[in-house]
């Protein structure tokens, strides 16, 4: 299943240290959760979403409702709460592991239907939500060369373009 978490950040004198700390700290920390099987971080480059998101492959919403999870730091964000905006969380439907997203690729995701995608050459792979907010119900992702990322500055309502922060950690 894949598991998203978004939010931006409003203080910008710690955000360089809490970037650190997600990046650093969190996500080696939670991809050592047994379920856990990817986790990547990424910035948008496009407008109109929160500025973060965080990509997971976990087995089930049992993962994040654990106590493992809960000890290797799943929702540990107190030093920071009071800076965290637009947060959101989404577990999607199966479909396999999500996608390593190299320094020189851009993550595509549209809540908008698959059809833009496929008119840039992508294949987009569809996600239904089925746990926790599961808004919005359905996504689609794809991972475009860099190289086309202007497109960001023309897409559609929905569509939203991420570059990555981290490369993919795997368990």
């Amino acid at each position: 299943m894949i598991y998203t978490v978004e939010c931006s950040f409003a203080d910008p004198h710690s955000e360089a240290e809490w970037n650190d700390f997600y990046s650093l700290e969190k996500l080696p920390a939670l991809i050592s959760v047994t379920g856990f099987h990817t986790s990547q971080r990424f910035k948008a480059i496009s407008a109109d979403c929160p500025v973060y998101l965080a990509v997971h492959t976990v087995d089930s919403l049992d993962v994040l409702t654990g106590e493992e999870y809960r000890q290797k730091g799943g929702g540990n964000f107190a030093k920071w709460q009071q800076h965290i905006t637009d947060w959101h969380r989404n577990l999607y439907s199966d479909i396999g592991l999500a996608p390593e997203v190299k320094a020189d690729e851009v993550l595509v995701l549209s809540a908008s239907g698959p059809e833009a995608l496929i008119q840039i050459g992508l294949k987009p792979l569809a996600m239904q939500a089925v746990a926790l907010e599961k808004f919005p119900e359905f996504r689609w992702l794809a991972v475009l060369p860099q190289i086309l990322a202007p497109l960001a500055g023309n897409a559609p309502d929905g569509v939203h373009f991420y570059a990555p922060i981290t490369g993919q950690l795997t368990d």
